[in-house]
């Protein structure tokens, strides 16, 4: 199964409403794991001014590394619907049920 991988910390709304509409999708099957920027000192230097940060991670069990594709951030203002619609660009809708 994909995962998605959102940077944020905590206190950032814009990082809350974009949480909350990953959660919410159900035809994409899909791991949402939440990076908080505050937790590393790398992370935070790369994503303080750029949070919410989406990732699909492509990991590779051989090497134990973890290939990160960005995911274009959405608009604020986007709905669920139109989330799904940019996410089922970068995953294929191949199961019917979303995984938290």
């Amino acid at each position: 199964m994909k995962r998605i991988i959102l940077y944020s910390k905590p206190g950032c709304h814009l990082c809350e409403g974009l949480q909350e509409k990953l959660e919410q999708i159900t035809s994409i099957a899909f791991d949402l794991e939440i990076r908080d920027i505050t937790t590393r000192e790398d992370w935070f230097n790369a994503y303080q001014y750029e949070i919410p940060v989406l990732f699909l991670s492509n990991h590779r069990d051989t090497e134990n590394a973890e290939e990160l594709q960005p995911i274009p951030r959405p608009s604020p203002r986007a709905n669920v619907r139109q989330l799904e619609q940019l996410l089922l660009k970068y995953i294929p809708n191949t199961e019917n049920n979303h995984a938290e």
